[in-house]
């Protein structure tokens, strides 16, 4: 394989662009070989998650009253669903565009040298066959279902807001949460989504950190004295203004989580 053959391998990295799920949004047109339609796929997820808990509310009487915290009050829930989740979707495409070009700049900038290509293109295979992994992803979905609701439950303090008050998707019982008909929705269709894709995004990172890791360990050509003040690898600072929306959808989940405990289970901001 010649340089330029190189250079369109290295073109071809995407962290996004691979896995059962991606087949699966293809398959069912809400996604290309190119991430389009994007406003479509954020539509279609968003709406699965919030809408019908919006109408099992409505029908159960839940939307602005009947329980202390009504549906339209729970300001953790419509950031993680209406802000956090559209965040995570679009931050797919800004990655896929932007790392790809960061890892170009390996070639462009000659810090791979030529006898050391090879090792670069299995470096990236690697890193591509681990993204497609079916493996992976069914683990993923073995997490969210077995371990997930356990460990949301927990983390977003939604067992301490029902303790202390009677809530849209669930009371409290002599068993512990009694959950109701948009309850049930939320905690075996909403959250599970939202908790895949997000988890699958920690693993995309996995990868990306992997594959720096590996290129790391190879003898590149740096130069100590480069203006970028970083042997010539100030470049790499760019992907973090790749993963910027999924940082700000971080930001949204960790506000919505300390608003609803203060404004609902009593606790202090410190």
């Amino acid at each position: 394989m010649n340089a330029p053959e190189y250079f369109r391998k290295s073109e071809d990295f995407s962290l996004v662009l691979g896995g059962p799920l991606y087949q699966l949004l293809i398959s069912s047109r809400l996604e290309d070989s190119a991430l389009g339609h994007l406003r479509r796929r954020i539509i279609v997820i968003t709406l699965l998650a919030w809408l019908p808990l919006f109408l099992l509310c409505l029908l159960d009487g839940k939307v602005l009253g009947g329980v202390s915290l009504p549906f339209l009050y729970d300001s953790e829930m419509h950031m993680r669903f209406l802000l956090a989740l559209p965040l995570l979707i679009a931050a797919e495409l800004m990655v896929h565009r932007r790392i790809r070009i960061v890892v170009r700049q390996f070639l462009d900038r000659g810090i791979i040298p030529e006898g050391l290509l090879p090792r670069l293109g299995e470096i990236i295979d690697s890193a591509m066959r681990l993204r497609n992994s079916i493996f992976v992803e069914v683990a993923l979905l073995l997490i969210v279902f077995v371990g997930g609701h356990f460990f949301w439950s927990t983390m977003s303090g939604m067992e301490q807001v029902v303790q202390k008050t009677a809530t849209w998707y669930g009371s409290k019982s002599g068993a512990g949460v009694l959950l109701s008909p948009a309850g049930y929705w939320y905690s075996f269709v909403s959250r599970p989504v939202f908790q895949f894709i997000f988890l699958r995004w920690y693993f995309r990172l996995f990868v990306w950190v992997r594959f720096l890791w590996q290129v790391s360990r190879l003898d590149l050509h740096l130069i100590p004295t480069h203006p970028d003040r970083a042997a010539g690898l100030g470049f790499l600072s760019a992907s973090i203004y790749a993963m910027s929306l999924l940082i700000l959808a971080h930001g949204v989940l960790l506000s919505g989580l300390i608003a609803n405990r203060i404004l609902y289970a009593g606790a202090k901001l410190m």
